[in-house]
C-alpha cells in the first residue's frame, strides 16, 4: 500500500469514527431526568439513582443516554424543563423530587414517567393508587411528612425547655410544605409548643432566617423535608451552628455537615428504586403495572460534637436509638 492510500485510509477511519459513535447513541434510549435541585447538593441520591438503573442492566453512556435538567432550586423552571423533555421525545422521564414530579405529570400523559417523592402519590395526584398506579406514572415514595412531625418530638425529648420552635418550610413546594405544616403543628399542640412558621424558597431567605429566630426567642428550630432544603443542608448546617440554634433536618448531610440532628428517610433508597423501575420500563414494562415502591428505612444520626458545643447533653436513650453518632 502506498504512504498516500495509507495515510488517506487512517483519516477516513478517524473521520468516520465519531460519526458511528454518535449513530450509536442516536439508537441508544434516552431518560430525561428532571430535578428541583443541584448536582452539587445530590450527588449521593443521584449516585443511588445510577446503581439502581445499573441493577436493571442500563449504564449512561453505553446502552442509555442520561438528558439531565436541574432547576437549582427554581422551581418556576420545572414545567418548561418538562416540556423540553416531551419535546425532544425522551424515552422515559425519572423526575425526583415531588416539584419535579408533579411538572412531568402536568406535561405529558403519554411519556412513562418514573417519580421519586417524599409526599403521598396519591394525594399529590401522581397515581390513582399504590398497588395500581393507573397510566403512565408510577415510582417510589419515602417518608417526609411523618418524620418532619418525629423530628419535632426529637428536639422536644433532647430540649424539653425549648418552648418557641421555629419551622422551616419552602413555600414554592407547596405540595410537601402544606402537609408537613399541618402535621408539625399538630404534633406541637399534644406537647403545648410555640411554633413559629418561617418561609424560605432562595439561598438570600436562608441566610435571614436565624436572625428571625433569634427576634422571636425561638430555642430550636425544625427544617421540613424539600429537595431545595436537603441540597442546601451544608449551607443550614454552617448557619445553625454559626448561630448556636438547635436543629433538626431530614437530610443525613446536615448532620454530617455539623447539624447537631437529622431524621428521616434515606433517600438514596427511594432514587436506587427510582433507578431500577426506570430501568425495567426502558426494557418494556409498563408504568401501569409497576406498583408503587415504598422507601421506609429511617435513619437518626446525632453530631456529638456540635451538641457538646452547644452545651447539651444527649441522653442515653437517644443515643441508643441512633443509627449513628458523629464524635
Amino acid at each position: 500500500m502506498k504512504r498516500r492510500e495509507f495515510i488517506m485510509l487512517v483519516g477516513g477511519a478517524t473521520a468516520a469514527w465519531p460519526v458511528t459513535v454518535r449513530a450509536q447513541q442516536s439508537t441508544m434510549p434516552v431518560v430525561g431526568f428532571l430535578n428541583a435541585a443541584s448536582p452539587q447538593g445530590y450527588p449521593r441520591p443521584l449516585s443511588a439513582f445510577l446503581k439502581g438503573l445499573g441493577e436493571a442492566g442500563y449504564v449512561d453512556g453505553r446502552n442509555v443516554v442520561i438528558q439531565y435538567r436541574w432547576a437549582e432550586g427554581h422551581n418556576e423552571r420545572l414545567p418548561a424543563m418538562a416540556a423540553d423533555l416531551v419535546q425532544s421525545q425522551v424515552t422515559v422521564i425519572a423526575a425526583t423530587s415531588t416539584p419535579a414530579a408533579l411538572a412531568a405529570k402536568a406535561a405529558t400523559s403519554s411519556i412513562p414517567i418514573v417519580f421519586e417523592t417524599g409526599g403521598d402519590p396519591i394525594r399529590l395526584g401522581l397515581v390513582a393508587g399504590l398497588n395500581r398506579p393507573g397510566g403512565n406514572v408510577t415510582g417510589a415514595a419515602s417518608l417526609a411528612v411523618e418524620v418532619t412531625a418525629k423530628g419535632l418530638e426529637l428536639l422536644h425529648e433532647l430540649i424539653p425547655s425549648a418552648r418557641v420552635i421555629g419551622l422551616l418550610i419552602n413555600p414554592n413546594e407547596p405540595a410537601a410544605a402544606e402537609p408537613q405544616e399541618r402535621e408539625v403543628l399538630s404534633a406541637a399542640r399534644t406537647f403545648a409548643l410555640e411554633v413559629h412558621v418561617l418561609n424560605a424558597g432562595t439561598e438570600r431567605e436562608l441566610d435571614s432566617i436565624f436572625a428571625k429566630l433569634v427576634a422571636l426567642q425561638a430555642s430550636a428550630l425544625v427544617i421540613s423535608a424539600g429537595a431545595f432544603f436537603s441540597s442546601h443542608s451544608k449551607q443550614l448546617a454552617e448557619l445553625a451552628v454559626r448561630h448556636a440554634i438547635p436543629t433538626i433536618h431530614t437530610a443525613r448531610e446536615f448532620a454530617t455537615a455539623g447539624g447537631l440532628l437529622s431524621y428521616g428517610s434515606d433517600i438514596t433508597d427511594s432514587y436506587r428504586l427510582a433507578g431500577i423501575y426506570t430501568g425495567r420500563i426502558l426494557k418494556g414494562e409498563k408504568p401501569a403495572d409497576l406498583p408503587v415502591q415504598q422507601a421506609t428505612k429511617v435513619e437518626l444520626i446525632i453530631n456529638l460534637k456540635t451538641a457538646k458545643a452547644l452545651g447539651i447533653s444527649v441522653p442515653l436513650p437517644i443515643l441508643g436509638r441512633a443509627d449513628e453518632v458523629i464524635e
